[in-house]
């Protein structure tokens, strides 16, 4: 008994020594005194080995660095240097996300993610693409590698960044390899899967096929609309191209086990890169100099991406103390960590935006793997044998995980290998007993997309612009234009497959018979573009790049263009002449153009409730606009989220979900002139639903949640109390009481998804944002000093940093801060200048 007791009393105070040990871990004292240790030094000389010159680093107002250098060698490296400085903890964990090493670094959790990353091999064609670098491309990375690594020479753990404090929990013993050129590289294809395209369409319509008919599963995607704006007008072009499904092959619904594999390593990717095609856009546009007051074009770009901690993006100038042959480069933007030069700027002569164009580069084929031998498949009546290797994933903490890996030369099987009887479609094609399903993608392709982005950063004019925007291969991006002579300009670049006349990407297809491969990729000078185009103005916001005369297929996954016309619509109806801050104006506006739709028939309907008619009526004055502080904008949230559930829960099958973005504004756009439509029809109940039934539904529901949430006083209802962000870490976050350290908000927030101020958010859950306008530009091609900006969070990613979050109000109100150029005005207002100096 006694010895019980004292066991017992002995892991007592063990418990206690634990609590008073993570009390002291967790106490703000603490985590504050460690966190500090990671500050940068921003004033003062550093010597360091490997560089030419001197180098000055001006930090503005914000912490934002602005680095002149004599040497292009040396201008890289600074930037590497600060790069670690502010942000060594992002780019660590991105470059281990980006070769499939996540359990190598945070533990076995990820093991699965690690061996889908190993298998779509992403640092494989990194380590290609090196090889096939030119040299002074090569030599740019490595001289960025360098400052890197001169800042990892002097810092360790948690002076590094706070994380690697925590870090212990997960890896005691991990310790920051040096950087190379490999870890930029690999962010590329990062970046290209966040925006990959069409494969998670591809694959939702085959699975649907399960439950709904081909006619259903093509009204849930309908073709691009004829009344929104396409991007390069001509005179030949009308509408925009209708892609949809017709002959469907009895075998999809078979693979639907291997759809869902897929399904589920992707969505688990997504969760740490925030990708996923409908979550992802971007908007920009640029004004002629005959609209506006200056009498010089003005740029504007905000891209939609994640919602993260720190953000994604950092800001940066970069600036050759003297332009000559050997050190060309003056430009001022927004750079990723991890990666040298500039990806959405300026430079002395030219600036340039970035959305995403969204073209079709992603085809799944299903392989008939030889029942005899799974390192065979079949190809135009031939068994062809696959290129196997065996990946090793190094697991903190555990043993090595191997991961096969085989490849087609349609790309990696991307699923186990599946078994089903023969049977044939009704084209007669024999399904195989054994299938997997491989990739074709664009990004696993060796290219070299950085290398177009440095030619763009020294672009003096229109011609050399879209001679770098030639090598711009994947992912594909809208690239707006304008210079300092006044001119605008348009290119849509990238690899864009051309597909048999069969084949047109909706659905996985054969890939034994050879009926459906790539011919080849749209050639670069027949890809859209425009220069001076006559309207004055070009508008980008991932809607339709060109109509359906276009002799090429890019893509039938656009947004549906209600972004593209609220920004024409801005434009039209402008005061004259247009200025910055009416360019500010427009990237703020939260008009919600679904309800210019809705709004006529919900006055209509017969509500005979006083309760609703005064939800109705507040909804009747309303400005459209969803502001945060307006109460019609939080009910017509409440009520959108609503309408949609109303009408869709009992069509579509539980892993279908309504995030009620774009297409879904255009598919209940169609339906709102249907009346009697069976999509309105609730199934679950015996009487057949009108259009007006189910409308009166999501009003009744979308009062009584408003009310419940807050309160009965419609002067209480905000939509900024609803629809509000939390910038969270990526990794700590996942970690309770961790998560408190590194995440900030809520912040309250306006816009809303297929707005102009695009804070997206879904219907699936609550109102909370998820992707973001992670920055905002606005360039003045008339005065470059003039240009403004913003991004989401901060510069800093360290915890407790002045600068870590010192930006998120100003971007929730869209306030902006000066676009810092001129070296007079950064030495005189600098919070620090710092030299780095040869020894």
């Amino acid at each position: 008994m006694l010895k019980i007791i004292g066991r017992i009393f002995l892991g007592l105070i063990c418990l206690l020594l634990i609590i008073i040990v993570l009390v002291i871990i967790f106490s703000p004292g603490w985590t504050r005194r460690n966190a500090e240790k990671s500050f940068p030094e921003i004033s003062g000389e550093i010597v360091l080995d490997s560089l030419d010159g001197k180098v000055d680093i001006y930090r503005d107002s914000m912490g934002i660095p602005h680095i002149y250098a004599t040497t292009e060698h040396d201008l890289f490296f600074a930037q590497g240097y600060v790069h670690a400085q502010d942000r060594f903890w992002q780019m660590d964990f991105w470059r281990h996300q980006g070769a499939g090493r996540l359990s190598e670094l945070l533990g076995s959790n990820l093991v699965e993610t690690d061996k889908f990353l190993r298998t779509l091999g992403w640092e494989r064609i990194a380590m290609e693409e090196i090889s096939l670098m030119p040299e002074e491309a090569l030599s740019i990375v490595e001289s960025y590698s360098e400052g890197v690594n001169a800042y990892l020479a002097g810092h360790t753990d948690s002076s590094l960044s706070l994380e690697y404090a925590f870090l212990p929990i997960l890896n005691r013993d991990y310790q920051p390899q040096p950087w190379t050129p490999l870890n930029t590289m690999t962010w590329a294809k990062a970046m290209a899967w966040d925006l990959r395209g069409n494969m998670d369409t591809e694959i939702a319509r085959a699975r649907l096929l399960k439950d709904l008919s081909v006619e259903q599963i093509n009204f849930l995607y309908p073709p691009y609309p004829d009344d929104r704006p396409v991007i390069v007008n001509h005179p030949h072009i009308t509408q925009a191209a209708d892609i949809s499904i017709e002959d469907v092959p009895d075998f999809m619904v078979a693979i639907n086990p291997a759809l869902l594999e897929i399904s589920t390593n992707s969505l688990a990717l997504d969760s740490l890169t925030g990708g996923g095609f409908e979550g992802i856009g971007s908007n920009s546009w640029v004004v002629s100099g005959d609209l506006t007051d200056t009498g010089m074009p003005l740029l504007a770009n905000d891209p939609h991406l994640s919602s993260q901690m720190p953000s994604i993006w950092y800001q940066v100038g970069l600036h050759c103390v003297e332009l000559n042959p050997d050190c060309m480069v003056d430009e001022t933007g927004f750079s990723f960590a991890g990666a040298p030069g500039v990806i959405i700027g300026h430079n002395n002569k030219i600036a340039w935006g970035l959305t995403n164009l969204g073209p079709d580069v992603m085809d799944l084929y299903i392989e008939k793997i030889n029942p005899e031998n799974p390192y065979q498949y079949e190809f135009n009546g031939e068994w062809i044998d696959m290129e196997a290797t065996v990946e090793e994933i190094k697991v903190a903490g555990g043993d090595v995980v191997e991961q096969e890996v085989r490849m087609t030369h349609h790309g990696p099987i991307i699923t186990d290998v599946y078994g089903l009887d023969e049977f044939a479609d009704e084209a007669g094609i024999e399904f195989p007993s054994n299938y997997a399903i491989s990739v074709r993608w664009t990004a696993l392709e060796p290219s070299c997309v950085f290398c177009a982005v440095w030619k763009i950063n020294i672009a003096q004019n229109w011609e050399e612009f879209r001679s770098a925007a030639s090598d711009f291969v994947v992912p594909s991006q809208n690239l707006v234009y304008a210079d300092v002579e006044g001119n605008i300009g348009y290119q849509s670049p990238g690899n864009i497959p051309i597909r048999s006349l069969n084949h047109d990407g909706t659905l996985p297809v054969p890939g034994w018979t050879g009926e459906y491969e790539w011919l080849g990729y749209i050639p670069f000078e027949d890809l859209p573009y425009a220069f001076n185009p006559p309207e004055g103005f070009i508008v980008t916001a991932n809607n339709a790049v060109v109509g359906s005369d276009y002799p090429y297929h890019i893509s039938d996954q656009w947004a549906y263009g209600q972004r593209a016309q609220a920004i024409v619509d801005l434009i039209h109806n402008s005061p004259e002449p247009i200025s910055i801050e009416y360019i500010s104006q427009m990237q703020g506006d939260n008009r919600v153009l679904i309800a210019d739709d809705i709004m006529p028939v919900l006055m209509g309907l017969s509500l005979d409730d006083d309760l609703l008619e005064d939800a109705r009526n507040k909804l009747n004055n309303w400005d459209r606009q969803m502001n945060m502080d307006s109460a019609s904008g939080a009910l017509f949230g409440v009520f959108w989220s609503n309408l949609l559930s109303s009408t869709f829960d009992d069509d579509l099958p539980e892993f279908y979900l309504f995030d009620g973005g774009g297409r879904w504004m255009e598919i209940v756009r169609t339906l709102l002139s249907d009346p009697s439509s069976p999509w309105w029809d609730d199934r679950s109940t015996t009487e057949v639903e009108t259009r007006d039934d189910i409308m009166k539904l999501a009003l009744e529901r979308a009062v009584k949640e408003i009310q419940k949430t807050q309160g009965k006083d419609p002067a209480q209802w905000q939509w900024g109390s609803l629809h509000t962000i939390d910038f969270e870490h990526q990794v700590m976050s996942s970690f309770p009481f961790i998560k408190n350290v590194f995440n900030r908000g809520p912040f309250p927030t306006s816009g809303g998804k297929a707005i102009v101020n695009a804070t997206g958010w879904s219907t699936n859950g609550d109102y909370h944002v998820s992707t973001v306008p992670s920055m905002r530009m606005i360039v003045d091609l008339g005065n470059l000093t003039n240009s403004l900006t913003m991004h989401t969070t901060g510069q800093s990613g360290h915890a407790y940093h002045p600068h870590y979050i010192d930006m998120a109000d100003s971007w929730r109100l869209i306030q902006y801060y000066p676009m810092d150029w001129d070296i007079n005005d950064l030495a005189s207002n600098s919070e620090g200048k710092l030299s780095l100096v040869p020894r």
